[in-house]
Formats: C-alpha cells, sequence, structure tokens
C-alpha cells in the first residue's frame, strides 16, 4: 500500500493520510443531507436519493484514489443540486426523471470532452471573469434559497420579497444555527458545516422542534426508486429546453471541476511549472463520477473544495480519499438522521456554501465595465430570475456584445461567438 500510493515519495503516513481523509470527509459529509433534501424537493425519493448520494461519493472517491492518487473527494455538487430540483424541476416544469436523464447526457458528453483534451480548450476560450461570476452567481442563489427555507425572507405582493417573522421558532432555530457555524469557521474549526447541523439539530431536538430520531442505524433505503432511471428516460430528452440543461451542466462542470482541483494541488505542492501531474486522470476521475451520480441517481458529482482541509491535516495521496471513501460508506447506515435534518437545520449550511463561493467575487476586475456588466448580470440574475441558467446566458450575450462595441471583437475567441448565438436563440425560444 505504501509503495502504491508512493508515502515514501510524499513524505508522509498511514496515520497522516487517515487523518487527513476523515477531516475531508467531515468537512464535506453535510451533503449526504442536503443533498437529500433538496433533490426531495423535486420529487425524488428521499431515501434513495440519500443512498446514491452516499454511493456515489464512495465510488468516486475510490476512482481518484486508485486512479489519480489525489487526496481530493469528490460527492453531488452544491449548485448543480439546486440548479436541478429548483431551476430544472421546478421551475421549467420538467419531469425530474427526464431531468437527471439530462444530467446523463451532460455526464457523458463531460466525460468525451475531458478524455480528448477538448476539456481545456473550452476552458481556455472562456475569460476569468465570467468563470468566477458564475460561481458567484451560484453562491447567492444557493444562500437566497437558504434564506427562504430558514423562513427570514418571504414573498411579498408589493415588494416581490421581504424580511419574513424573524420570531418564529424554525427561523430562531435556523438562525441559531447559522451564528454557531458562522463563529466555528471563524475559529478555524474543521468540519465547520458538519458540526453546525449537528449542533442545530440537538437545538431542535431539544426545544422540541425536531422530532427525536426513532432510530440511528438502520438497513440502506431502498435505491430502486432511482437507479438507473437516468439510462430509461433518454427517449424522453429531445426536446429544446434539455439543451439548455445539458449545457449549463457542462458549463459548471467544467469551471467548478477543474478550479477545485487545481485550487486543492497548488495547496498541497503537487503543481510542477504550475501544471498539474495525472491532470488527464484527476480530471477523468471527476468525469466519470458525474456520469456514476447520474445512474445511480442524484445530481452531478463534483470535486470539493472541502479537500483543502484534508491536505492541510496532512493528506498528501490517494489513501486519504480511499479512507474518505469508507467513510462514506458506513454513514449510509445513518438515514433515520434524515428525519432531524429539517430545513432549519439545512438553510444554514445552504447559506454558508453560498458565503464561501461568492469569494470569487474579488478576482473580478470591476474597474473594468467589459467585465464588470457582464459579471454583474450573471450573478444579480440567478437568484432574481430563479435560474442559474438564465444568469449564464444572460452574462454571456452582455459580454461579446460589450467587447465588440469597445472595437475588441479581434481578441473574442470564435468559441464566445457561437455561445453568443446559442444563447440569442435560448431567449428568443423562451419567448
Amino acid at each position: 500500500m505504501e509503495q502504491y500510493f508512493g508515502f515514501n515519495e510524499k513524505n508522509t503516513n498511514f496515520k497522516r493520510e487517515t487523518i487527513g481523509g476523515l477531516t475531508t470527509f467531515m468537512a464535506m459529509s453535510y451533503i449526504l443531507f442536503v443533498n437529500s433534501a433538496i433533490l426531495s424537493d423535486a420529487g425524488m425519493d428521499e431515501g434513495a436519493v440519500f443512498v446514491a448520494t452516499g454511493l456515489t461519493a464512495a465510488i468516486s472517491c475510490l476512482i481518484m484514489a486508485l486512479w489519480a492518487n489525489y487526496p481530493i473527494g469528490l460527492a453531488p455538487g452544491m449548485g448543480l443540486n439546486a440548479f436541478f430540483a429548483y431551476t430544472v424541476v421546478i421551475g421549467m416544469g420538467i419531469p425530474w426523471e427526464t431531468a437527471i436523464a439530462g444530467f446523463l447526457v451532460a455526464g457523458l458528453i463531460f466525460l468525451i470532452l475531458t478524455l480528448t483534451g477538448l476539456r481545456e480548450k473550452v476552458i481556455d476560450a472562456i475569460p476569468p471573469q465570467l468563470k468566477d461570476a458564475t460561481v458567484a452567481g451560484i453562491g447567492m442563489f444557493i444562500a437566497f434559497i437558504g434564506l427562504q427555507n430558514a423562513g427570514v425572507v418571504t414573498a411579498d405582493e408589493e415588494t416581490l420579497i421581504t424580511l419574513s417573522n424573524i420570531t418564529s421558532p424554525t427561523t430562531v432555530l435556523a438562525l441559531f444555527g447559522l451564528i454557531v457555524t458562522a463563529i466555528m469557521l471563524v475559529r478555524s474549526v474543521n468540519a465547520a458545516i458538519f458540526f453546525g447541523m449537528i449542533i442545530t439539530a440537538v437545538a431542535g431536538i431539544i426545544t422540541g422542534l425536531i422530532p427525536v430520531p426513532s432510530q440511528v442505524v438502520s438497513t440502506l433505503p431502498s435505491l430502486a426508486p432511482t437507479f438507473g432511471v437516468a439510462i430509461t428516460e433518454l427517449p424522453n430528452i429531445l426536446q429544446p429546453e434539455i439543451f439548455t440543461v445539458v449545457f449549463t451542466v457542462l458549463f459548471v462542470n467544467f469551471f467548478d471541476a477543474t478550479g477545485t482541483i487545481i485550487a486543492v494541488a497548488k495547496k498541497a505542492g503537487f503543481l510542477k511549472d504550475d501544471k498539474l501531474p495525472r491532470a488527464k486522470q484527476a480530471l477523468g476521475a471527476d468525469a466519470i463520477a458525474s456520469v456514476v451520480g447520474s445512474i445511480l441517481g442524484t445530481s452531478n458529482t463534483n470535486s470539493y473544495i472541502e479537500s483543502a482541509s484534508g491536505v492541510a491535516a496532512g493528506a498528501r495521496t490517494g489513501f486519504a480519499s480511499l479512507v474518505t471513501a469508507g467513510c462514506f460508506l458506513l454513514f449510509l447506515f445513518l438515514s433515520p438522521l434524515l428525519e432531524v435534518v429539517t430545513e432549519a437545520v439545512t438553510a444554514p449550511a445552504l447559506i454558508i456554501v453560498g458565503v464561501l463561493m461568492a469569494s470569487s467575487l474579488g478576482s473580478i476586475k470591476w474597474d473594468r465595465m467589459e467585465y464588470a456588466i457582464p459579471a454583474f448580470v450573471t450573478i444579480i440574475a440567478m437568484p432574481l430570475t430563479y435560474s442559474i441558467a438564465n444568469g449564464i446566458a444572460l452574462g454571456f450575450i452582455a459580454y461579446p456584445i460589450l467587447r465588440i462595441v469597445k472595437g475588441e471583437y479581434k481578441a473574442l475567441h470564435p468559441i464566445m461567438y457561437l455561445l453568443l448565438a446559442i444563447f440569442i436563440s435560448y431567449f428568443i425560444w423562451l419567448a
């Protein structure tokens, strides 16, 4: 095992790798409950999604460990799960069965683009400003959903949205969870989001706002309600709106996954001459994970930036990802805890994840209007139109147009012209 993962070469050992793998798992384990809650809003079976999420994470981490040998954890990603539930299924009215088939197609295309090397070329064609704006916009959207679920904001006939009754017991519980999680983050507590959810759930049980779980450990819920649905529904995806879904999933996966892998690798000191060794394997593991997740019955899978906490704890090889995979498998037997993971418990996690994603705002060149305006449009349109796809589309229309009127049309990559035409067609079709 030491030879396979190269412990001596990476100056590490079993203890350090095990601690790193456990740390990564604790930092990202909230996704088991949050993903189940979000996708259940789309009409999917919560128990089946819980199992699909855990199995997808375990299999994905296993592939990353054995093929790429990187200490990077993977699981269904925040952002795409919100896009799936609230934009595609609830907003666009597409049945979740058809939507999950569209996600499978996006995963397969993503895998082909990765293995052929086209992924990097498309990434290079799109300016960093739009990539950062997309990440920040998704963060705003996720935080907005969290504020809704917490009962902090509500609909209003005159102003569209307003402050809700924040003295409501469940809202107070959610705000308590948000404060506790924020304090732990400020104090640099590893797995702050996970522990924040636990403390909030316990407080809810003590105050009677959350029911006491009937049991803690049980057999696995059935995966039947979601397993393989993406394959059987493939004949039903030939409709215009699905193409928009596929493109959006591809776009978000492109930059989220790649950026995360590079960020974690940089923190671990893996980059050589600003290049990532075994990049094809790392990116390939990430792409395969998306296909696996869709077949099992969950939204697309991403590499998790929380892996940086495991790296900080000493993880340097794929053995840490092996440990993370094992932890996800063990947690599958804790499905009864879904009873206590209410919206008041998950809302703080959504808001905090939104904060973390919004950090990319600092990378945008706000002093250059040809970048600032498209970025702002992308960011604000996502929560206000309740659609990640609309935000991306509007930003990708504004950017090339502003560069053209500034006389910088030659600086635009041909792919940007293609995307401009696609998104204009998208809004014409919506009309």
